[in-house]
């Protein structure tokens, strides 16, 4: 008789418990997650930025971007002037 007493008396504080989490994870979701919160410092953000002169898309509009990819390979021209300027410094030594 004892023993169950215990138990229930265990179940009971347990399930106490668990309303209590939930109550306090409900409040700090509440709290902490807010969407209205977000939009205002967002905007907050992008005033503050704006008054800083940081707006980069209207700087960045009449930029022209590169058309070609830049040659990171010597031709084989290049390549034989560049080996017989090289064979003629040794020849030299």
């Amino acid at each position: 008789k004892e023993t169950a007493k215990i138990m229930a008396q265990f179940q009971l504080e347990n399930e106490r418990m668990n309303v209590k989490e939930e109550m306090m994870n409900d409040a700090l979701i509440d709290a902490f997650d807010n969407d209205e919160l977000e939009e205002e410092a967002e905007d907050v953000t992008q005033q503050v930025l704006a008054e800083l002169g940081v707006e980069m898309d209207s700087q960045m509009v009449g930029l022209n971007a590169p058309n070609k990819t830049p040659a990171t390979e010597l031709s084989l021209a290049e390549q034989d002037a560049i080996g017989d300027d090289l064979k003629a410094r040794l020849n030299a030594l």
